[in-house]
């Protein structure tokens, strides 16, 4: 196994003197020890539970410490847990300091800030709605932590959070903390609220029993997200298990897939899809070319010149893909992408030779993707086009070949922020270049 990088080892060791230096007020301030042992015992308790079932964290017990506890003391509710669970990978002791002192630090900065503005008080009080606002400074401020934690974790060249040392390589500083604060900013707004609410009955007449009940409906909700979770695993592997099969079988298309649908995701944002159709833009990228499968491989490895009859064949390769791919439900109109990304506006593409808007919208899309990653990317016989020179190409093809309106597109991303493909596996150079011949993939003509 890799050792953990020194500068990781420093990282976790300066992040658990910083949560020491949080409980030195301890002893001076006067700690309700019976809720802080049940509330210990029952982040424990869910802690376990929820990474054992769902392999994630569980924040509600977190926060309703930070709304119920002087900050030094709620800063020891995810102790417990740490020494206590399970460890599935070494280092077992320093992921064990990790995950004491990451929520540690988090639940410290979010009591402070809800002790800072009166939340103590509103919460006794049960005073809504102004208990909320409280709460919800406190809630970003959890979040703020452990962004910086975890951005940190990753600069530091260890694994993806909220569970560290899982995958190896440095990220760049620049991307260490990217899109942290935006993805966990409305789940635990949502624990957020579920730790007020066992706050709320916590000081109620009701006690900590009733607050227990706050969990229930929480766990339930855990349970239909994780769900969901695994269903979409299982929605990529079965791409990722296609995608595969049309690598074995022809190799121009490895790394291809996915460019396209990076390419094709671009062209979606910038024209404004929301996610779902932009998931879906995703998919048919990858898959546009997975009909493959069904042409014979001699054709796509032939050396020489394609008679007209072969040509037929490997033109019937949408509508291979399209078959493989109908019962597949959650692919959507990305079914539509793989059968028809070979049209063109003005008739002349394939299968069908749809006109203009009778080519659906997603098929459009890929077209272009398609397209472009096939002039910028480097094969083993010709080095990658300029993307000014590819943007070119496009612009000149505009309105015969492709949509005038997702060229646009993808030349106004790619100003922003230009394009870096990855570039593809090396194979012999008459292969690569039969494949762009005879796949139509190739300089848009």
């Amino acid at each position: 196994m890799e050792a953990v990088p020194a500068r990781a080892r420093g990282y976790v060791a300066a992040v658990a003197v910083l949560a020491l230096l949080c409980l030195l007020p301890l002893p001076a301030i006067r700690t309700p020890w019976w809720a802080l042992g049940l509330l210990c015992a029952l982040y424990t308790a869910c802690e376990y539970a929820v990474r054992r079932r769902f392999g994630s964290t569980f924040h509600p017990v977190l926060l309703a410490g930070a709304f119920l506890l002087p900050p030094p003391a709620a800063a020891l509710v995810p102790l417990a847990a740490a020494l206590l669970c399970p460890v599935e990978h070494r280092p077992a002791l320093l992921r064990r300091v990790w995950r004491a002192a990451r929520p540690a630090l988090a639940v410290w900065g979010a009591a402070e800030v809800h002790w800072t503005l009166g939340g103590r008080d509103a919460v006794v009080a049960s005073d809504f709605p102004y208990a909320l606002l409280p709460a919800g400074a406190a809630v970003l401020a959890f979040c703020l932590i452990l962004t910086v934690l975890d951005g940190g974790i990753l600069a530091m060249g260890v694994g993806a959070p909220p569970t560290p040392f899982g995958q190896w390589g440095r990220v760049p500083l620049r991307r260490a903390w990217r899109g942290l604060l935006s993805r966990s900013l409305a789940p635990v707004a949502v624990h957020g609220l579920a730790g007020l609410m066992m706050a709320v009955l916590w000081r109620s007449p009701y006690g900590p029993v009733a607050a227990l009940l706050v969990l229930l409906p929480m766990w339930v909700s855990w349970w239909i997200f994780a769900q969901y979770h695994r269903e979409r695993a299982a929605h990529q592997a079965t791409i990722r298990a296609l995608v595969q099969a049309v690598d074995i079988k022809d190799g121009y298309t490895r790394g291809h897939s996915e460019r396209v649908g990076q390419a094709s995701v671009l062209i979606a944002r910038e024209l404004g899809m929301d996610d779902d159709r932009v998931e879906v833009l995703r998919f048919a990228g990858i898959l546009h070319d997975v009909g493959k499968l069904g042409v014979p491989t001699r054709l796509l490895r032939k050396e020489g010149p394609l008679t007209p009859e072969e040509r037929r064949i490997i033109e019937l390769h949408p509508e291979y893909g399209h078959e493989m791919v109908r019962g597949i439900s959650f692919l959507g109109e990305a079914r539509a992408a793989i059968l028809h990304h070979h049209e063109r506006l003005d008739g002349s593409g394939y299968p069908y030779g749809l006109i203009g808007t009778q080519i659906p919208e997603c098929a459009r899309v890929v077209a272009v993707a398609d397209a472009f990653d096939a002039m910028t990317s480097t094969r083993s016989y010709r080095r990658a086009r300029p993307v000014e020179t590819a943007v070119a190409e496009l612009e000149r093809c505009a309105g015969t070949q492709f949509d005038p309106r997702m060229v646009a597109a993808l030349i106004r991303v790619l100003g922003r922020q230009g394009w870096h493909p990855t570039v593809t596996a090396d194979e012999p150079a008459h292969k690569a270049a039969s494949r762009d011949r005879v796949a139509g993939t190739g300089t848009p003509r």
